[in-house]
C-alpha cells in the first residue's frame, strides 16, 4: 500500500485536473460564437483544434475523444450557420479536426498508460523502502529516539540510505549508512547491511569484531563463480563491482555516559550539548563497507561522552550535500545549533523544512536524519 502522503498527493492531482476539464469546453465556446459572428471571409474553425490537443495533456483518452467529438460538432454548427456546410473549406477542417482528434486521443492514452506505470513502480518502491527501512523504536532503555527519510522523488527511483536499532542486554546498538548508488541494487546492498546488521547485533561481540562481522558479510565472495561475472567481464555491471557503504555504528550502553563508535566512511556525527555542535571526528576510520576486502582494515571503536540532556545527530550525506540555487551545501552544524535543546521529533522537524527550503523543495539525493536523546534517570 502507498504511504498516505503519496496516495493524498494523486488525489489533489485528480482534483486539479478535473478543475481543468472545463478549459476546453470553454474554448470551444468561445470559437464557435465568435467564428459565427465573424465576417464570412474569417475563418476561425482551425482553433478548434487546441481544444482536444489541450485535453490530451491532463485527461484520459475517453475525455480527450469527447473533447474531439464537441469540437467537430461546433466546427458544423459554425458552417451550418454560415450556410455552407458543404462548403469545401469547412469541409476540409472537419476532416482535419477528427484527424487530429483521434491523434491526439491515441496520445492520450498512452500517457495515462505511461503514468499508471510509474505510479505503480513508485508505490512499489515505497512499499519496499518501508520493508526494509523498518521504524526506529520511540524509546530504547534511556533513549528518545526519531528518524526521518526523504526521498529524493525521482520518479520510482530507490535510495540506498538505511538506519536501524536494536536492543541488547545493556545498551542499544545503532547504524546508520548510504548505499552507493540508486534502485534496486542499491536497495539490495541496504537490505543485506540491514539483515546482517539485526542478525548480528544481539551477539555478545565488541562493536569492532561486530563491524568485521557486517563486512563479511556484505562483501562478494571472491571465489564465488555464480554471479554476474561468470563470464569474466566485470565490466558489464561496474556499480555492483564498485558497491560500497558508507556507515557509522554505535554502541550506546544504558549505564554509562558515553558513545562508542566505528566510522567506516561516513560523515561523523554531531553532539549537541547546551548550544554547541560537536562533530564526534573518529581518529581512525574504516573504509565503506565493502571495500575493506581491498586493504588490511582493523576497526577501531572510539569512546565519545554521551551525557543526559545530550542529543546525538545522525544524518547521511544526502543533508549535507543538498545544495541551494546558488551552489552553496547545507550548513548543517550551524542550523542545528540554532536548534538544540530541542526534542528529537522537533529537531528533525525543524531541520527537515529547512532543508527543503534551502533545497527549493526538491533534494537531488535522498536524505535520512536520526536524532537520539539521552534522557535523565528516573527517580
Amino acid at each position: 500500500m502507498a504511504s498516505p502522503r503519496f496516495l493524498e498527493s494523486i488525489r489533489e492531482s485528480r482534483r486539479r485536473r478535473n478543475a481543468l476539464v472545463a478549459t476546453p469546453f470553454a474554448l470551444i465556446a468561445a470559437v464557435t460564437v465568435v467564428d459565427i459572428i465573424a465576417p464570412p471571409d474569417v475563418h476561425l474553425g482551425p482553433f478548434l483544434v487546441a481544444a482536444p490537443a489541450l485535453a490530451a495533456s491532463f485527461t484520459g483518452p475517453r475525455m480527450t475523444a469527447f473533447v474531439g467529438v464537441v469540437a467537430v460538432l461546433a466546427q458544423s454548427v459554425v458552417a451550418v450557420s454560415r450556410n455552407s456546410l458543404n462548403d469545401l473549406n469547412h469541409t476540409y477542417q472537419i476532416i482535419a479536426l477528427v484527424l487530429i482528434s483521434v491523434f491526439v486521443t491515441f496520445f492520450a492514452h498512452l500517457r495515462v498508460r505511461n503514468e499508471r506505470a510509474v505510479t505503480q513502480l513508485r508505490s512499489v518502491a515505497e512499499a519496499a523502502q518501508r520493508v526494509v527501512l523498518r521504524p526506529l523504536p520511540a524509546r530504547s532503555g534511556p533513549l528518545r529516539i526519531s528518524s526521518v527519510y526523504l526521498a529524493a522523488e525521482a520518479e520510482a527511483q530507490i535510495g540506498g540510505d538505511l538506519y536501524a536499532a536494536a536492543r541488547t542486554m545493556g545498551g542499544t546498538r545503532l547504524i546508520i549508512g548510504d548505499v552507493r548508488g540508486k534502485g534496486l541494487a542499491a536497495i539490495g546492498e541496504a537490505a543485506s547491511v540491514l539483515g546482517a546488521f539485526h542478525a548480528l547485533s544481539r551477539q555478545r561481540w565488541l562493536l569492532p569484531d561486530l563491524v568485521a562481522h557486517l563486512e563479511t558479510s556484505i562483501a562478494p565472495d571472491p571465489d564465488d563463480t555464480d554471479t554476474a561475472y561468470a563470464d569474466g567481464d566485470e565490466e558489464e555491471d561496474p556499480d555492483l563491482a564498485e558497491s560500497f557503504v558508507t556507515a557509522a555504528v554505535l554502541d550506546i550502553p544504558d549505564d554509562a555516559a558515553e558513545i562508542r563508535l566505528v566510522s567506516c566512511g561516513h560523515p561523523p556525527p554531531l553532539l549537541l550539548r547546551a548550544g554547541e555542535v560537536i562533530p564526534l571526528d573518529v581518529r581512525t576510520p574504516a573504509p565503506p563497507l565493502g571495500l575493506a576486502r581491498l586493504v588490511i582494515t582493523e576497526h577501531t571503536a572510539e569512546t565519545f561522552g554521551f551525557e543526559a540532556g545530550d542529543t546525538l545527530l545522525l544524518y547521511t550525506d544526502g543533508v549535507i550535500e543538498s545544495r541551494d540555487r546558488s551552489g552553496r551545501f547545507y550548513p548543517l552544524r550551524e542550523r542545528a545549533a540554532s536548534r538544540a535543546g530541542t526534542a528529537p521529533e522537533a529537531l528533525l522537524e525543524s531541520l527537515c523544512a529547512d532543508l527543503l527550503r534551502h533545497a527549493g523543495g526538491r533534494l537531488g539525493d535522498d536524505a535520512a536524519l536520526v536524532a537520539i536523546e539521552r534522557l535523565p534517570r528516573s527517580g
